[in-house]
């Protein structure tokens, strides 16, 4: 991630004890989830205009886009006058599979409200307020160091069932201070840490100097690509039941004023995320069975100039939005006149699908998603 800071402080609850987090869970339902496995991916501040619109023709050009070479190539491969048929284009697997098997929130032109809830609209108050149920006052800065609340995928690691089941693949380096590695032990793949040690392949070698080799735009960050094949790797090797992948190109790019770039990763992300989506299907222990969670760590600002940015300077810069796809989320598609949802519902939704009741050991934390749940608690 680019660096990014914020001053402002949003509402929040009393910080939590760590002994909250001792206790076993209990069932969320009555009637066991059908899901065994449960990903959350997010795609760093990625736009709900884009997801619901598609490409913005007010940045399609030079002088709001950053565009300078290729804009007819661009044009041919993302605009389209129908702004589905747009969204399509960008997001194919999104709108093809997720809108017809799952439910998408955000589209705010429909009635549908997407929120982060910190009150800042940056990076580590959204990730704090997704993994943990609840906003944080004193988290402000992306550097604010070392999480001192325990996240959702730290409090399942600590369950029997699921104890060295949980993993954490991101981009971005400041994931370490997130999920507070030193205290939670989780295994993380993150930023530019080489992903493979010991005895190496041939190929396994080649990722490792290629991260060694390739020049970065942020230190801090890797790029999406370069992620994903050790993830796919872990996954058929060690299959984590609960599992967090974080990809930061699409902050990155908007940041650097790159309206081109943006859209290329943006669909990439999408290719990715249906690349996971397939591997894990075509694994037994996944297939059927695994519940993903797509969203964004917060929105952007609007405008030829306001689109780089974001945070409270950047009006509507809180609203995100939110994809579920799995065996327990009843399929009905873009969510249209509806209850308002929250980022912070996050981390109870994520356990309440694995059977698991968060709020019984952070009663602070927001409730789930009740409407991508077939169950109700």
């Amino acid at each position: 991630m680019l660096p990014r800071t914020g001053s402002r402080v949003g509402c929040c609850a009393l910080l939590l004890a760590l002994g909250a987090f001792q206790p076993a869970a209990r069932a969320q339902t009555a009637t066991p989830p059908q899901t065994r496995n449960v990903v959350l991916i997010v795609s760093d501040g990625l736009r709900w205009q884009e997801i619901f619109t598609g490409a913005d023709p007010s940045l399609l050009n030079e002088k709001n886009g950053g565009i300078w070479d290729k804009e007819q190539d661009l044009r041919r491969e993302f605009w389209r006058a129908d702004p589905d048929e747009r969204r399509q284009a960008l997001f194919p697997f999104l709108w093809t599979t997720v809108a017809t098997r799952g439910q998408i929130f955000g589209n705010q032109a429909k009635g549908s409200i997407a929120r982060v809830t910190n009150g800042l609209a940056f990076s580590y108050p959204g990730y704090n307020e997704m993994l943990t149920g609840r906003a944080d006052p004193r988290i402000n800065s992306n550097q604010f160091g070392p999480n001192p609340n325990p996240t959702v995928f730290e409090w399942l690691n600590g369950l029997p069932e699921l104890h060295g089941r949980v993993s954490v693949y991101a981009t971005w380096e400041t994931f370490k201070d997130i999920f507070n590695v030193r205290r939670s032990g989780l295994p993380l793949q993150v930023g530019w840490d080489l992903p493979y040690s010991g005895q190496l392949t041939p190929r396994q070698e080649l990722l490792n100097q290629l991260y060694r080799s390739t020049t970065r735009l942020d230190d801090g960050d890797v790029y999406n690509a370069f992620l994903q094949i050790p993830l796919l790797d872990s996954l058929r090797q060690h299959q984590p039941r609960v599992l967090f992948v974080g990809y930061g190109e699409t902050d990155n790019w908007a940041h650097a004023g790159r309206y081109d770039l943006l859209l290329h990763s943006a669909h990439l992300f999408d290719h990715l995320v249906e690349e996971l989506w397939q591997t894990l299907q075509g694994l037994p222990a996944y297939r059927d069975r695994t519940t993903f969670i797509i969203t964004t760590d917060h929105g952007r600002g609007s405008g030829p100039i306001d689109w780089k940015e974001h945070g409270v300077g950047q009006p509507g810069s809180e609203n995100i939005w939110i994809a579920v796809l799995g065996p327990d989320t009843p399929p009905l598609g873009e969510r249209t006149h509806t209850a308002p949802v929250s980022q912070a519902q996050i981390a109870a939704t994520v356990a309440a699908l694995l059977g698991k009741d968060y709020r019984q050991a952070v009663p602070s934390a927001a409730a789930p998603i009740a409407q991508v749940l077939s169950q109700r608690p």
